[in-house]
Parts: C-alpha cells; sequence; structure tokens
C-alpha cells in the first residue's frame, strides 16, 4: 500500500497519553497532564448548560456566536487595552490546538522559516512542519530561561515568515518581562515577520506579574495574532473552546483555514464561553491567587523531599531537577520509575524539545489539582525517597 503523509505517521505518541496510560496502569498519582481536578465557574458551566436545552443548536456562524466574539473583544480591552473589531477581528475556534492549526497552515507558504523557542508545546512542530514551514529553533537555559538575544536575532532572515511565541510559557513556566518583548517586537518589524501569540495562560500568573501581550507593542497591532482559551482561563479544558484575535488581512486567511477544519464549535459551549469572559475582575485575580498558592503548595514540598526546583512564573507547572536525589538516569527513566516505584506520575521535560542534546534532568509536575491529589502525591514521593 501507498505510505502515508510522512510528517504525520512518522510522529509518536504524545508524551502525555502515555505517562497517563502508565499512571493508569500503576494506580499512580498523575501530575503530568495539565487538567484542573475543579469543574469550572457554576455561572459558566449553568449558562452552557442552559443553552443546550434551551438555545439553539444547529449550525452556529462559522466565525463564532456573536455574543463570544463581542465577549472577546471587550475582554481584550479591559486587559490589555486593545480596541478590536469583534466582527472583523475575532474568530472562535474548537480549542486552541484548532486555533494554532488554522493559524499555521493558513499564514505559511511551503519553504517558509518558522522562528519557535524551547522547549515547546508539543504540537508546535508537527503542525508548522505540515504546513510545509522550515523550523528555526532558539533554545532557553534553565534555570533562568532568560531570552538568548543573539541567537534568536540570527534565527531571523530572508525566508521568515513568522515566530510562534508562547506567554506564560508551557512548558517551562516562563513569562518574557517588558524588554525581551520589546526586542523580540524589533526584530518582527526589522524582518516584517508575523508573531503568532499563544496566550492561553494569560490570567495564570504569579508573583504580581501582569501579562503582556505582544500585540500591545509599538508597531504590532497588525502583525500579531492572539490565541486565547476558554478551558484554560474557566479550568474547563474538556470545552475545547478558544479563540484567535487578529488584524482583518490576517484573519482572513485564518478564517479561510478554520472553515475547513471544524468549521464552527459547540454553540452552547461558545455561550458558556461569553458569559466567563463577562466574569468581574475579581474571578480571573482569584485564580492567579489560587493557582499560585497551589504552587507554593507543592514546590515547597518538592524542595523539602530534595528536588531543586525551578522558578514558575505562571501556567500549572513546576520543573524540577531531580539530580539531587542521586538518580542517574535520564528523565524519561525517572517518571517512569517514580510512576512505578513512588506512584506518582510527572513528564519529562526532554519531551518538549526536538534535539538529542536536550536537558534530561528535569521532570515537570502538574499542580492544578485538589489540594488532597497534591498532598497524596506529596506524602508518597516523600516516602519513596525517604527510604
Amino acid at each position: 500500500m501507498k505510505s502515508a503523509n510522512s510528517t504525520m505517521a512518522g510522529l509518536g505518541t504524545t508524551v502525555f497519553e502515555v505517562m497517563s496510560a502508565l499512571a493508569r496502569e500503576h494506580q499512580s498519582v498523575n501530575l503530568g497532564q495539565g487538567f484542573p481536578d475543579d469543574k469550572g465557574p457554576e455561572e459558566v458551566r449553568a449558562a452552557a448548560a442552559d443553552y443546550l436545552l434551551n438555545g439553539h443548536n444547529q449550525y452556529p456562524p462559522m466565525m463564532g456566536i456573536a455574543e463570544l466574539r463581542q465577549a472577546v473583544a471587550d475582554h481584550a480591552r479591559r486587559f490589555q487595552g486593545l480596541d478590536i473589531d469583534w466582527q472583523s477581528e475575532v474568530l472562535v475556534t474548537s480549542g486552541a490546538t484548532e486555533a494554532l492549526g488554522d493559524c499555521l497552515f493558513g499564514l505559511i507558504e511551503p519553504g517558509d522559516e518558522v522562528v519557535l523557542i524551547e522547549p515547546l508545546y508539543d504540537s508546535y512542530l508537527p503542525i508548522v512542519r505540515r504546513a510545509g514551514g522550515v523550523p528555526k529553533l532558539v533554545r532557553l537555559e534553565p534555570p533562568t530561561w532568560r531570552l538568548p538575544r543573539e541567537e534568536l536575532a540570527a534565527a531571523f532572515g530572508p525566508k521568515t515568515k513568522l515566530i510562534l511565541f508562547n506567554t506564560p510559557m508551557n512548558p517551562c513556566s516562563k513569562v518574557f518581562d517588558q524588554e525581551e518583548l520589546a526586542f523580540i517586537s524589533e526584530l518582527c518589524l526589522k524582518h516584517d515577520v508575523y508573531a503568532v501569540c499563544d496566550e492561553v495562560y494569560e490570567h495564570i500568573i504569579f508573583d504580581d506579574r501582569r501579562h503582556v501581550s505582544l500585540m500591545t507593542l509599538p508597531g504590532m497591532r497588525d502583525r500579531t495574532v492572539r490565541i486565547g482559551s476558554a478551558g484554560k482561563s474557566f479550568s474547563l479544558t474538556g470545552w475545547k473552546v478558544g479563540y484567535i484575535t487578529a488584524a482583518p488581512e490576517l484573519m482572513k486567511a485564518i478564517a479561510r483555514t478554520h472553515q475547513f477544519m471544524t468549521f464552527t464549535t459547540p454553540p452552547n459551549l461558545q455561550w458558556g464561553a461569553a458569559t466567563g469572559l463577562r466574569l468581574e475582575d475579581r474571578y480571573f485575580s482569584s485564580l492567579a491567587v489560587d493557582m499560585q498558592r497551589k504552587r507554593d503548595r507543592l514546590a515547597g514540598a518538592l524542595a523539602t523531599i530534595g528536588f531543586d526546583v525551578l522558578p514558575s512564573h505562571g501556567t500549572y507547572f513546576v520543573t524540577t531537577d531531580f539530580r539531587p536525589l542521586g538518580f542517574n538516569g535520564t528523565d524519561e527513566d525517572f517518571c517512569r520509575h517514580i510512576t512505578v516505584e513512588a506512584g506518582v506520575t510527572a513528564v519529562p521535560v526532554s519531551a518538549f524539545y526536538q534535539s538529542e542534546a536536550a536537558p534530561r534532568h528535569f521532570a515537570r509536575f502538574c499542580f492544578c489539582k485538589h489540594d488532597s491529589t497534591l498532598d497524596s502525591a506529596i506524602d508518597r514521593l516523600a516516602k519513596y525517597f525517604a527510604r
């Protein structure tokens, strides 16, 4: 038989599924895959449920229901000071991953170079390559994860089409500061490059930091694409509701891609997401405060156990160096070992790199869980490593 597409057929099973399956097999406390234990805000869930029973359950508009697109625009104005035209500059997608696909398939021509920053979310590279893009990888180094400016500048050239940029950054929990954002924007302007910004963790940010969208910087309004996620903002990851904000000329190509990907998203979930985006400011601030408390609960305990815990400035995750515990294998070995022997599952950070030269002594733990779940994991790890 003829072969399937080489880019997609050559991919392995995602690390999240591999580790979650191992966790189920060994009845481990799963701190690998990033989804909250919480049910999400009741008013958001109630709005979606009511719409399902009493609303319009046929095809909604391809761009998304007006109520959600208006809410996305209002939300951008409230938190970023952006003036967004909801009719021409907002698109609803079936999750942020579909949004990434729409943007990359819609904007990349075969042979275009795409600047990516490692460690990176595992869907980026397959989508870029399937779209015909040529990845140009720039690496952040632990523990500071500072932006390597010379290397980043060298990655831009005549063939660069866009930079795919994530802040707050999964997996390393970095939040890019104003100076780093300004440097990125200067490169985009100098080389006439687009920026596709994955901002799904925009409200999960810690220690009095503030999320700044690249779109707000001088000259970037018309060349930046913002991607948001109701799943992350409202702890409803199973809903798979995302949204894209972009200038009209960029949006045309992105929306035409979307119409042949999923075409639309369940209308009741869109209605619920619109309700969420209109919640008062205290909801979003309390989300960050609660996640920061969970971060501190887990990070402090891991440090006491003996892990070297790296700073976590946002997202659901904390990265640890396990070498102080005396384990000499790779991060994959370590994550399998603690799943089987200690009953706690983490994710190897090397899975977020392309190169074989990736660091192999870091494990990522997820803290967006109930306190009882975190305490169970802490207790198991403490008992195991105290032996």
